[in-house]
């Protein structure tokens, strides 16, 4: 009897530190809020076709808008108040306006999977998969201003900061297409690692690095004049590529690894690694460079890692499953999609620990935060 009453304590305990602590944030809010602005997390569920709304100030959903099959590639416009991402089984993108809610879709192709802005964010590009282009989009008249071809099965698209070209990734035959960004007329066709999944571009658009699925290569590619530079052996295949923001190191968050591996974008050479666990699969690096958040998908936890000392700093868990995450923009939390348990997981800095679990919709995979 004196066991059961002292866990029944414990979990009593434990419970009311976690309200305490979620009651605590709800109190503080962001420091950044004012009258009049609010703070929100866009949760794309790709199993309902719907968008979850999650108030980070009350910690709680606030709304789930429909927005077509096999929503994705959420991303928040940068200048404008607008959620952007793409219906995978629609054909075409989609547009959340933040004040109100209200949905606009734009129809671009067959099977879209990928988007991202221009520096500015005045122009969006989508990849499309299964027709093997890209496609730009005016952001302020939701127009299709220009189309241009792409290796086959264009798995990632990225601009680079100086707004000069587009990158994507293709598939199915080991390429990256480097495009005019203006016209999206094709300036080059480089070989890279097979089936290429992420790509990260220097700040100083000089370089970009270009993961790989199915090898241990990470290729490194100069952008002008366009040639392939080397190719890295990272020892793993790769989840996806992080990069530290000024740009002089780039991370690979490693299945095979089971860490992270530190490439030095000078030299061109692995530089450092960490081991973190047993599944890194995506992550997000603070604004400074200081710290590197890892969601593991196979431990349910999300693990710190203090990056100039190469320290682990702790963990937390999460949901069952975080495949992505992202940090609000005073970086004091963290949020991690959880597949596997259909939730948001808000994660404190501080610890890291667990403040709560918001319920979402129906195989979560990716996000976007937005104040305004």
């Amino acid at each position: 009897m004196k066991l059961r009453t002292k866990l029944r304590l414990i979990v009593t305990l434990l419970l009311l530190g976690a309200a305490a602590t979620c009651e605590v944030m709800r109190e503080k809010g962001p420091t950044i809020l004012r009258p009049g602005l609010h703070l929100y997390a866009y949760v794309a569920n790709s199993g309902d076709g719907t968008v979850t709304v999650v108030d980070l100030v009350n910690l709680t959903p606030s709304q789930t808008i429909t927005v077509g099959p096999q929503p994705g590639s959420v991303r928040a416009n940068p200048t404008r108040q607008e959620i952007w991402g793409v219906s995978t089984g629609g054909g075409y993108a989609w547009v959340i306006d933040a004040p109100t809610g209200k949905v606009g879709r734009i129809p671009v192709c067959p099977q879209p999977v990928s988007l991202t802005f221009s520096p500015g964010g005045q122009r969006a590009y989508v990849a499309c998969a299964r027709s093997a282009t890209v496609v730009a989009i005016d952001c302020a008249t939701r127009r299709v201003t220009a189309r241009g071809r792409t290796g086959r099965w264009p798995a990632v698209v990225q601009a680079s900061p100086n707004g000069k070209w587009v990158l994507t990734a293709n598939r199915d035959d080991a390429t990256v297409s480097i495009l005019d960004a203006s016209h999206l007329t094709t300036l080059a066709t480089l070989p890279v690692g097979p089936k290429p999944n992420s790509i990260v571009v220097l700040p100083d658009s000089s370089k970009a690095l270009v993961g790989s699925a199915a090898s241990n290569l990470v290729s490194v590619l100069r952008l002008d004049p366009a040639e392939l530079v080397t190719k890295i052996d990272t020892g793993g295949r790769t989840n996806t590529l992080l990069m530290k923001p000024d740009g002089g190191e780039v991370y690979v968050l490693s299945p095979d690894t089971h860490g992270l591996t530190v490439i030095n974008t000078q030299a061109n050479e692995v530089g450092d690694f960490l081991e973190l666990g047993d599944n890194p699969y995506a992550g997000v690096v603070t604004r400074d460079g200081s710290l590197l958040y890892a969601c593991d998908t196979a431990d349910s936890r999300v693990v710190v890692v203090n990056v100039p000392y190469r320290e682990l700093m702790g963990s937390s868990t999460t949901g069952q499953h975080p495949v992505a995450c992202a940090l609000d923009p005073e970086e004091r939390m963290l949020l991690a999609v959880d597949r596997g348990s259909d939730d948001l997981a808000i994660v404190a800095r501080e610890g890291p620990h667990l403040v709560t679990l918001v319920p979402v919709g129906k195989q979560p995979d990716s996000l976007a935060v937005k104040l305004f």
